[in-house]
């Protein structure tokens, strides 16, 4: 046996255990935690979820709004500005 060698491969198996648990909490990060939106406007809820995503950021786009911006932080007014579009666009359930 080569001296140091065992150190080695409890070095490497310490290494590639640490990097399977670095990419396991990277994958918990991009988990998607969807919730539920009440509209007071039209007194319904909207799942605020991939589909619902891809019409605020229809939305943004057009009315020259930042797409990254989170929803729930918008003004009261731009919030009605979003549900007077989201109800006139698609499906609104």
């Amino acid at each position: 046996m080569i001296p140091g060698s065992r150190g080695s491969a409890r070095s490497f198996s310490l290494l590639l255990l640490g990097a399977a648990l670095a990419l396991a909490a990277a994958g918990i990060g991009c988990e998607h935690h969807y919730y539920r939106v009440y509209d007071p406007y039209y007194t319904d809820y909207h799942v605020w979820n991939g589909e619902e995503i891809r019409y605020y950021n229809q939305w943004a786009v057009e009315t020259h709004h930042d797409p990254h911006r989170d929803f729930r932080k918008l003004p009261p007014e731009e919030q009605k500005q979003y549900w007077t579009w989201r109800h006139n666009h698609g499906d609104h359930h």
